[in-house]
């Protein structure tokens, strides 16, 4: 192993892993050469990221990394998750996995096609929630919370179903709050964007490259787990 490619290795793992972009043109344009031309140089790469439990993503000339399951160093705990997102209770976090299951599933139906939708907006989102969560809950049987399991996706949609819709003029110029349908999406939404995977313009969402990358990866790999979860619960979905 030659030093000269170590060296290059671990600048492109430095690079992805503090947030800076390693793509085709920019600052580091010839480091992603380097991981697309030096075949040392990839493999360092790739076996460096799988010590640090992270997957790595090309998309569009580009470089991605985002952490596996269970990785305590660069995922979140549920804790960290609801101080970043002014969550109070796991019930609210859990409610907020789902909504962004429904964001993702508005971009994509799977991944053999492009994006699905060129942008989202709020009243998308909450329009999807409502009727995956209608799927799932059969009101007419009189369900209340204390009858279901708080992990449950029967619970969320409960949860859901409690929360009141804004109105329209209250979704203009709308602000992140838990105490509506609108304002709680908002909430997601803006956690999206701070995590580099949604730009809002006009109050309309539009995916990043970021967000390409890892969903149509992860989507096709975890493609089984969404399965699970969805028809067992959510109980180690947050794990």
């Amino acid at each position: 192993m030659e030093n000269r490619n170590l060296d290059k290795a671990l600048d492109i793992v430095s690079k992805l892993v503090n947030g800076e972009s390693v793509a085709e043109k920019g600052d580091n344009s010839g480091l992603y050469q380097e991981y697309n031309t030096n075949a040392e140089v990839y493999d360092i790469v790739h076996m460096s990221l799988k010590k640090f439990n992270l997957n790595i993503y090309e998309y569009n000339n580009a470089l991605f990394v985002g952490p596996k399951e269970s990785n305590k160093v660069f995922g979140y705990t549920n804790e960290e998750l609801r101080n970043k997102m002014g969550l109070r209770v796991n019930k609210e976090l859990y409610l907020s996995y789902f909504v962004i299951y429904n964001v993702i599933m508005l971009f994509y139906t799977d991944t053999i096609s492009s994006t699905y939708a060129e942008f989202i907006r709020v009243e998308d989102v909450i329009n999807n929630v409502e009727k995956t969560s209608s799927s799932i809950v059969d009101k007419s049987k009189g369900l209340v919370l204390d009858e279901v399991e708080e992990n449950s996706f029967k619970q969320i949609a409960l949860s859901w179903d409690e929360l009141p819709a804004a109105t329209y003029e209250e979704q203009s110029g709308l602000r992140a709050a838990r105490n509506s349908k609108a304002g709680f999406v908002k909430i997601v939404l803006n956690f999206l964007v701070s995590q580099e995977l949604l730009v809002e313009s006009q109050d309309r969402f539009y995916p990043t490259d970021r967000f390409k990358s890892l969903i149509e990866n992860y989507f096709d790999e975890y493609r089984g787990r969404f399965s699970e979860i969805m028809n067992g619960g959510v109980e180690n979905a947050a794990n």
